[in-house]
């Protein structure tokens, strides 16, 4: 090797370990909460950000993606920090703080690209909360609401397709905690609370898949309080539209021992469904 070559790898070397050696005397003061940020860019803290997002120190990348916004609110990298801090944060799952960057981003560059984005990290802080189904349903709510603005707002963002999908777990997680409360009632003999349960499945969450054994429920609780037609009713939209599912085998079997059929009778809201089925109005 020639000297020349060995005096350039030399320096090369001594460089790059004086590089690791300042960002981890960096990184120690960071995770003392005590780096001077006013002694450096916007360039330095911005990469300062990423380094601690690559060690998933997610926290204390959200602080410095913030310290740009305070500190250099007319630079051209603040609009990129609000995101990545909106982004950092929800890594780290505060969702509130998560949420709040992410709404002064929509608020501040609301016609920008990752303007949708923003939207869609909003919509994911509620969203992400929602994991089991006898939680609060608030957020549910809440996360339908901004995953919507994301469809309708953005429809052709690549984020629109996800937020769509995550429309209808969340739509079905309501669905399934009215169900949850439904048969509650129904195992305790509750039989009109129960129905009102499962009317709201029928008639508010139709397209989800707990509508099948809302029907099936429905018959159950019908025939319990002597009201057949309803019962029967219930089965034959059962029958229309889930005819090879278990559940319209269980509600055929209820009704047959008891000398019944399904089919649409009486004047009930049922047959008002029922109605708007056969149209092409229903499911």
């Amino acid at each position: 090797m020639k000297v020349g070559t060995k005096r350039v790898t030399l320096i090369g070397a001594v460089l790059v370990a004086s590089l690791l050696a300042g960002c981890n005397s960096i990184r120690g003061r960071v995770e003392r909460g005590d780096l001077d940020y006013e002694n450096y860019t916007a360039q330095h803290i911005f990469e300062r950000g990423e380094y601690d997002l690559s060690r998933r120190n997610y926290d204390l990348a959200a602080q410095s993606f913030g310290e740009i916004e305070r500190l250099y609110p007319y630079s051209e990298l603040t609009k990129r920090a609000v995101i990545m801090q909106a982004y950092s944060h929800h890594l780290d799952k505060d969702y509130e703080a998560s949420r709040s960057a992410a709404q002064r981003y929509i608020d501040f560059y609301p016609t920008d690209e990752d303007a949708a984005y923003a939207q869609y990290l909003l919509a994911l802080s509620y969203y992400d909360q929602i994991d089991e189904v006898g939680r609060d349903q608030g957020l549910t709510f809440l996360a339908l609401q901004e995953l919507r603005k994301v469809i309708e707002i953005y429809p052709d963002s690549e984020y629109a397709r996800s937020a769509i999908l995550k429309f209808d777990l969340a739509f079905d997680h309501l669905a399934s905690k009215e169900m949850e409360v439904g048969r509650y009632y129904l195992k305790r003999d509750h039989f009109s609370a129960a129905i009102n349960r499962f009317r709201v499945v029928v008639e508010d969450f139709q397209t989800t898949s707990h509508t099948p054994e809302a029907l099936h429920r429905l018959v159950e609780a019908y025939l319990s309080l002597g009201l057949v037609n309803e019962a029967q009713t219930a089965a034959a939209i059962l029958g229309h539209n889930f005819r090879a599912t278990d559940w319209y085998e269980d509600s055929y079997a209820l009704l047959t021992r008891r000398g019944l059929r399904p089919e649409p009778a009486g004047d009930n809201w049922l047959r008002q469904v029922y109605r708007q089925m056969i149209k092409g109005e229903w499911l």
